[in-house]
């Protein structure tokens, strides 16, 4: 069988890649990465950084890429078939894995390249990796022994596997739900959307206009649906996915839950922590959780007046113009959208008429192209679906780097919007330089009949933040796998980037090139522009409160052992804390909260918050200094984009900046000041 997965071609074969090519491409690659191993920590090859990069850096390299491709795959076209395939090698490659990054002799290894008199002279991104890995052999075990050792790797076992369950049942419980409505009930839902529900239950043969909990569907009902029984419904559904609330109990997260929280705490013991969360803080910029809690709860203090302040506002507008004297959950977007046509005289679906896809990406790699001096063309590739475009970035005649972009929801795909890497850039032990390689995926609506797709001014800004951990990845000038690109960043200054370009989508010089009406051809009228910068603060404090208190409840749940027996009690003391609108007793968001429980940002949520600081400030250089400025753009590439993870992010933001980082215009950006 000639098997996609172990080909060593630049780009993976997506197209051709079947579930029955995954166990038997993993088992070989996991045969020949165990013999990489072997021989890497024999004595035949010395302490060197160089010979360890040649034998055991490429073979772990090669089944990184392969297992890569296979999640990938598993994430955006998920089938049975799949799934199945993927998680019968998930416990041989969590194993695996495990075991490298506790081995003993591997860990001496590096331990004595560290130590040698030469050590000095390794090259800053060398040893900065060398720094890194030490760390981590640390994080992942290395030094215990015995019991513990064996409880370690069953540890990581078990939570790979409960966290891929988290995954799966909020995906099924996703695409589970359905309800057919008739054409008055969805009195007030934009057009494109009433069409594309009713495209969808037509192609089911059923009468009515289907309706899902996929956001692009969900979204809209919620926004402009007059029907309060509509969306009553719709939020009841959302909010109690994957819970014992929900409609299938068999896709129930609570045990999950218990189980993962348990483990973590468990783990950290292991390796000498008091909890799960001071483990986590090894790795990122911040030094404690007591040191994120009080930064979220002086953040919270800052922002409740003004979020009250916009509760007060939506209730009395909602109970003297809409009747709804009793505002609750379900009615929130709802009112709030009614609220902002009244207040600036515009709606989010007249906005939306001006951004169609075609003219958003030209628009965003205009602005990629002037600041960074590269230029971006679409290529032809293998893709897993139809709909994925593939492009190259080129500077000066060469290969800079390549990504995917999956923009459109649909079933078998995971929600939310994400950038993952299909390879890093490194100088390959052969000679050979290998270029970075990024999967942007978003999911947005399709395009309804011959019409392009038309996105949301959030959506745009959602593309936007996608691209700026692209740009991160792609533009690195690092040759070290560790710490090219994003690999080896803070986990809590990941977000720089990506929270960095989203400024651009308020900027009146960058709007004029994002927009085309989808009928007219006409750009964003300058009065309608106005109107949105106007709205642009428009219920923030309400805004940060939400993200705060998700945050919050992320860092108790993991800085408090014991947290797993009362996860929901500790969620109704994180709201009472932070939230200024109560949210129902049957609300259980925690059941499809993937970011903490399946997404790798467990004791690590509040990165959002921690890097809009940076990034705010980091923007208010552009602010002075123009937006379209080529040589801040260039300080930017240079001491930010291009030096990756080769050192602390903190050296990267004052060395563009000039100093460390202050909160002013993260309040000033916001309309908190």
């Amino acid at each position: 069988m000639n098997n996609p997965l172990l080909s060593t071609a630049a780009l993976p074969a997506f197209a051709s890649i079947k579930p029955e090519h995954i166990a038997p491409a993993i088992t070989q690659l996991l045969c020949e990465t165990r013999a990489a191993l072997a021989t890497a920590t024999s004595d035949a090859t010395p302490a060197d950084y160089d010979a360890l990069s040649a034998t055991l850096g490429v073979a772990t390299e090669r089944i990184g890429a392969s297992w890569g491709a296979v999640g990938h795959l598993n994430a955006v076209a998920n089938t049975p078939e799949l799934r199945e395939a993927y998680n019968a090698m998930l416990p041989a490659v969590t194993e695996f894995f495990t075991e490298l990054g506790a081995d003993e002799k591997l860990y001496a290894k590096y331990k004595a390249i560290a130590a040698a008199p030469n050590a000095s002279k390794l090259s800053a991104p060398r040893q900065q990796a060398l720094k890194l890995w030490l760390r981590d052999f640390v994080l992942s075990g290395a030094e215990l022994q015995g019991e513990a050792k064996a409880r370690f790797a069953a540890i990581q076992e078990r939570s790979a596997e409960l966290g891929q369950q988290f995954s799966e049942h909020v995906l099924d419980a996703t695409d589970g739900y359905a309800y057919y409505a008739t054409a008055e009930e969805l009195q007030g839902v934009p057009a494109d959307a009433v069409s594309a529900a009713l495209e969808a239950a037509k192609a089911e043969g059923k009468e009515g206009h289907k309706l899902t909990l996929h956001f692009p569907c969900y979204l809209p009902v919620m926004q402009y649906a007059s029907n309060r029984e509509l969306r009553a419904r719709l939020y009841r559904a959302y909010v109690t996915r994957a819970s014992e609330l929900g409609d299938k109990p068999e896709l129930d997260n609570s045990a999950i839950i218990e189980e993962l929280l348990r483990l973590r705490h468990e783990e950290a013991a292991l390796l000498g922590f008091a909890n799960f969360a001071e483990a986590a803080m090894v790795a990122k910029m911040a030094d404690s959780p007591t040191q994120v809690l009080d930064f979220l709860r002086d953040l919270s203090r800052r922002a409740r007046p003004f979020a009250e302040k916009d509760l007060a506002e939506l209730r009395e507008f909602a109970a003297k113009e809409l009747g709804l004297s009793d505002l609750q959950p379900w009615d929130s977007a709802y009112a709030s959208e009614k609220l902002k046509e009244a207040r600036y005289a515009f709606s989010d679906q007249e906005v939306r008429q001006y951004f169609t896809v075609p003219r958003v990406l030209a628009g965003l790699f205009d602005i990629i192209e002037r600041l960074f001096n590269v230029k971006i063309s679409e290529q032809q590739a293998e893709v897993w679906h139809e709909s994925v475009k593939f492009y190259q970035l080129v500077r000066n005649g060469v290969l800079v780097g390549q990504f995917y972009l999956d923009l459109y929801a649909r079933p078998g795909k995971r929600p939310g919007a994400w950038m993952d890497e299909v390879r890093s850039r490194w100088a390959r032990p052969d000679g050979a330089q290998q270029t970075p390689v990024a999967q942007l995926v978003c999911n947005f609506s399709s395009p309804v009949g011959d019409k392009p797709a038309l996105l949301s001014h959030d959506d745009v800004t959602t593309l936007f933040h996608e691209f700026g951990h692209g740009l991160h990845h792609l533009l690195t000038q690092v040759d070290e796998l560790g710490v090219s690109g994003i690999s080896g960043v803070e986990w809590d200054a990941v977000e720089l980037p990506s929270q960095f370009m989203e400024n651009f989508c308020w900027e009146w010089e960058v709007i004029q090139q994002l927009t085309s009406h989808v009928d007219s051809g006409a750009a964003l009228p300058r009065e309608l522009f106005d109107k949105m910068t106007a709205a642009k603060n428009f219920q923030s404090g309400l805004q940060t409160l939400r993200q705060i208190e998700f945050s919050v409840f992320d860092m108790r749940l993991h800085a408090e052992v014991g947290s797993e027996a009362a996860v929901q009690a500790l969620l109704d003391e994180v709201r009472a804390e932070v939230a200024v609108m109560a949210a129902p007793a049957f609300n259980r968001s925690q059941h499809s909260f993937s970011h903490i429980f399946a997404g790798g940002y467990s004791a690590g949520y509040y990165s959002y918050k921690w890097a809009e600081l940076l990034s705010a400030d980091a923007w208010s250089a552009f602010e002075v200094e123009g937006v379209f400025n080529a040589a801040c753009g260039q300080r930017y590439l240079q001491n930010v984009l291009e030096v990756g993870g080769s050192r602390p992010a903190m050296e990267s933001f004052k060395a563009f900046r000039g100093r460390e980082p202050n909160i002013d215009a993260l309040l000033r950006h916001q309309g908190m000041s």
